[in-house]
């Protein structure tokens, strides 16, 4: 079993490292295009800032957020591009203001409730621990993309682990983004963490395995990898299937990386 973490704590410090990625670029550089396509450095950040925004929302004021979600209408591309507006518009330097100012108030919302009180979510109300955990996510998948596109290579730490954890939760998001059936249950995990230690997660008497580095599980979930271009095996047939489907979020997959566009793991 994995040792225990402070999530929120955690999502102090992956914040930061993001905040130190952008902090010092020039205006031009923030348009710079991502990988994901579409998006420039600009809507990455502009992304955890809407997200962080509902997060804040969700742990200190239900009735707003149920509002603003509301209001963002029912088209999950259209709800992203309409969220984003308010931020792109703003210019470099009063996004990176209006992101850093962001985290604070979702990081004090976070810390002000317990971890297992529930709160609403997206998709159905989830713990607080959780809702801290997909801010984790959130903040390395758009914090990764900016790392690749400025050619910088990250140095993981066993902070990982909440989303290895909440991609063992959410196992079941890919096939239902594709419209596919789930298998009853779903796997085992073993995984090798930053620091060396093995991480044992999923239900004990599952039949089918999945194994590698906790790093590469994390980069396939959030798709910033192809499934080629990293270390993770499956025994048995409907895991081997899931790497090939598997995300950690709610909504279309996107196109993902292609084979090959990254052949190592930067960290």
């Amino acid at each position: 079993m994995a040792k225990q973490r402070d999530v929120l704590a955690d999502l102090v410090e992956e914040g930061d490292e993001i905040d130190a990625l952008v902090a010092e670029l020039g205006d031009a550089e923030w348009d710079t295009p991502t990988p994901a396509e579409g998006w420039t450095i600009a809507h990455q950040i502009a992304h955890l800032t809407m997200v962080f925004e509902l997060a804040e929302k969700a742990a200190a004021d239900a009735p707003a957020f149920e509002a603003k979600v509301a209001g963002l209408g029912p088209s999950f591309d259209a709800a992203v591009q309409q969220g984003l507006s308010p931020y792109l518009a703003d210019g470099p330097a009063r996004l990176l203001e209006r992101w850093r100012t962001q985290r604070g108030a979702t990081e004090q919302a976070l810390s002000a409730i317990a971890p297992g009180q529930i709160v609403p979510w997206l998709v159905r109300p989830i713990p607080a621990a959780v809702l801290t955990a997909a801010g984790m996510m959130e903040t390395f998948a758009h914090g990764q993309d900016v790392a690749d596109t400025l050619g910088v290579r990250r140095t993981f730490t066993d902070r990982i682990l909440h989303i290895a954890e909440f991609t063992v939760a959410t196992w079941d998001f890919g096939y239902q983004s594709r419209e596919l059936t789930a298998p009853p249950t779903g796997f085992r995990f073993r995984l090798t963490a930053p620091s060396g230690e093995v991480w044992e997660m999923g239900p004990a008497g599952a039949r089918e395995l999945v194994e590698g580095p906790a790093v590469d599980l994390c980069l396939l979930a959030t798709r910033r990898r192809h499934r080629v271009d990293l270390a993770l095996t499956a025994t048995g047939p409907e895991s081997d299937r899931w790497l090939d489907i598997a995300q950690a979020y709610r909504g279309p997959a996107g196109p993902g990386r292609r084979p090959g566009q990254f052949t190592e793991v930067p960290g």
